[in-house]
């Protein structure tokens, strides 16, 4: 009886074993865990009008860089050739000025996008840092920031902007500099929402208690859990720096001659609408696109990140 026992026991054990084997194999099939960039890519990639924009902004990005290397210098002005339809030598058309609207655009494009990356970075960090200070230290130093951002928020962008132009006068680094210290007011409220509610988490009161200074908690424990919004924030914000340097310069404060502004571009082509509609076309339609495609990226990260959602 006892070997019988002994047998039954063995044969447990090895349905044990076997089971065991069985669920080890198992877990090992569900395979590594993904991060949260990986998590979010893949979530992107599911957005087909996120992929279409990233495409699009790929795209401009690649004309930016690579485009001005295959095209006339956009200064360049034809003596005898003038508001000329695209042809096979001139695939865009040429101007009232003579010069070649293709190399214009293209040139135009890399100014746009240049423009729009370093006022976007530069009214980032302006925007962390402000709100992160309100949100942090509370009191008087979040009722003054915030009031004066409500203050900002409610003057028209258009006159804000101008306002700022003429004190800095005209020209690429007084374009730059406007669209930052007129764009950041969003990002800084954002922010300063992130670090009040971070702020009262029990890890942050943990790094207090071991005496963590300020300057290491906001960085190094807030800072990264705010930042997905701002990420979303940045990549809307491309776009609608490149949008509103058009805008000045549509107006004639931003860009000035002979630099190949796209909304320098637009500006002339007003007065030959009617018998050139071509020279309206083509550089408004690379505003477009630029700005559409920064827009599509912009949605399909906030839409990634926003794990709630997912």
């Amino acid at each position: 009886m006892n070997g019988r026992i002994d047998a039954d026991t063995e044969s447990g054990a090895g349905s044990a074993a076997i089971a065991g084997a069985s669920l080890d194999s198992s877990l090992l099939d569900v395979g590594p865990s993904r991060s949260l960039f990986q998590d979010a890519w893949r979530r992107f990639k599911r957005n087909k009008l996120a992929m279409f924009g990233l495409f699009l902004v790929g795209f401009l990005v690649i004309v930016a860089i690579v485009g001005p290397f295959l095209v006339d210098d956009p200064t360049k002005l034809s003596k005898t050739v003038f508001r000329e339809p695209p042809t096979n030598q001139h695939p865009f058309g040429v101007d009232h000025r003579g010069a070649d609207v293709l190399a214009r655009v293209v040139h135009g494009i890399r100014l746009s996008m240049f423009i729009g990356f370093i006022a976007t970075v530069l009214q980032t960090v302006i925007g962390i840092f402000i709100g992160a200070v309100a949100g942090w230290y509370g009191r008087w130093v979040d009722t003054i920031s915030m009031r004066f951002v409500d203050i900002m928020l409610g003057i028209p962008y258009i006159i804000l902007a101008y306002a700022f132009i003429t004190v800095l006068g005209r020209g690429v680094p007084a374009v730059i500099l406007t669209l930052a210290l007129t764009a950041w007011l969003q990002t800084a409220r954002t922010v300063r929402a992130g670090f009040i509610q971070v702020k009262e988490l029990e890890y942050v009161e943990a790094a207090r208690a071991l005496g963590v200074g300020s300057v290491r908690i906001m960085v190094r424990h807030i800072l990264p859990n705010v930042f997905q919004p701002v990420v979303v924030l940045m990549a809307v914000g491309v776009g609608a720096a490149i949008l509103s340097e058009a805008a000045l310069s549509f107006l004639g404060v931003g860009i000035q001659p002979p630099e190949p502004s796209l909304g320098l571009m637009i500006n002339d082509a007003r007065s030959f609408l009617g018998s050139d509609p071509y020279l309206l076309f083509f550089p408004g339609l690379a505003i477009v696109l630029t700005v559409l495609g920064f827009l599509l990226v912009g949605d399909g990260l906030r839409d990634a990140l926003d794990v709630k959602d997912n």
